[in-house]
């Protein structure tokens, strides 16, 4: 499995959801607090972000093309000038309409149009490699930069500007892939010092591992084995993976193997004997022990609580 797919996919709790709103200048959007993470495309014009949890950080103009991810979904206000007031714009104001709804604020000035949505993942338990990014990561298309990203935008703008057939089924998957395209772009714009996880994914000795660990989380994994395909000794190794990855090997395999199992808890109907199988636990019980130690419930309650929920 691919180790930022899979990544994402373990925390995600549901479809992303999302809005096309038009601001005609004087506008002001507030976003209150959100269940996930949040983000915004500039798809024509220009407008200013003002994050109202982070007082350190100041407001952030973005452009055409600039793609903004806000990891734990903080609340802010996006509007024509920093200055300008945040509206919270009632249901009445929002419009169905296909590919997604659509929103319209502001008065007669100069208009800015944003894809602005939220991606239902599970912030409480964050993936360690979600958890490293900074609150508001802001991204540039412009001038070349981040290719793929701007395709995406780029798609994302022509379908949303003039819907066709098939746009209902395109507007939501070029959005799910978005997000992949956000976290890849970050992660290739952090520099060749940077640790945490950006070095792990580049590093030739912890990568493999990681990679070993996403691919077969059943596999009997150790430290020592672990190590044989990092091309280190078992002590070298540990250190490094610690060093880059925040924690050491076989806490994050344990780490990795019980968010699969939350996982499968949630989306399936998969016996505990299998849940266990598939996530490198020999029976129902040395699951619901270690799920327990984890999580502060039996699997069987996790389960009736996600779907209560």
């Amino acid at each position: 499995m691919d180790i930022l797919a899979g990544a994402l996919e373990s925390m995600r709790t549901g479809h992303p959801t999302s809005v096309r709103t038009d601001g005609h200048a004087p506008w002001g959007l507030r976003l209150p607090p959100a269940a996930g993470a949040g983000f915004h495309v500039v798809l024509h014009g220009s407008c200013w972000l003002v994050p109202e949890d982070a007082p350190r950080l100041e407001p952030i103009p973005l452009g055409v093309g600039d793609v903004v991810f806000l990891r734990s979904g903080s609340r802010h206000v996006l509007a024509d000038h920093p200055s300008t007031p945040g509206e919270v714009p009632g249901p009445e104001r929002y419009t169905k309409a296909p590919p997604i709804g659509s929103v319209v604020l502001g008065g007669a000035g100069t208009r800015t149009t944003l894809l602005c949505g939220n991606y239902h993942l599970d912030m409480a338990r964050p993936h360690p490699l979600v958890r490293q990014l900074p609150e508001v990561v802001h991204l540039r298309t412009r001038h070349g930069r981040h290719v793929e990203l701007s395709a995406v935008v780029r798609l994302l703008g022509a379908e949303l500007e003039n819907p066709r057939i098939g746009s209902e089924g395109i507007v939501p998957a070029l959005i799910d892939s978005l997000l992949l395209y956000i976290l890849r772009a970050w992660l290739e714009d952090q520099p060749a010092e940077a640790e945490g996880w950006s070095a792990a994914l580049r590093d030739p000795a912890v990568a493999p591992a990681l990679a070993a660990v996403h691919d077969t989380p059943s596999a009997p994994w150790t430290v020592e084995s672990l190590a044989v395909r990092s091309g280190l000794s078992r002590a070298a190794f540990a250190r490094r993976f610690t060093t880059l990855v925040g924690e050491p090997p076989m806490a994050y395999l344990t780490r990795w193997r019980l968010t699969l199992a939350a996982k499968l808890l949630r989306d399936s109907d998969v016996p505990l004997l299998t849940v266990a199988a598939r996530t490198g636990y020999s029976t129902e019980f040395a699951l619901a022990r270690a799920f327990k130690r984890e999580y502060g419930i039996a699997p069987g309650g996790y389960r009736r609580q996600a779907r209560a929920a």
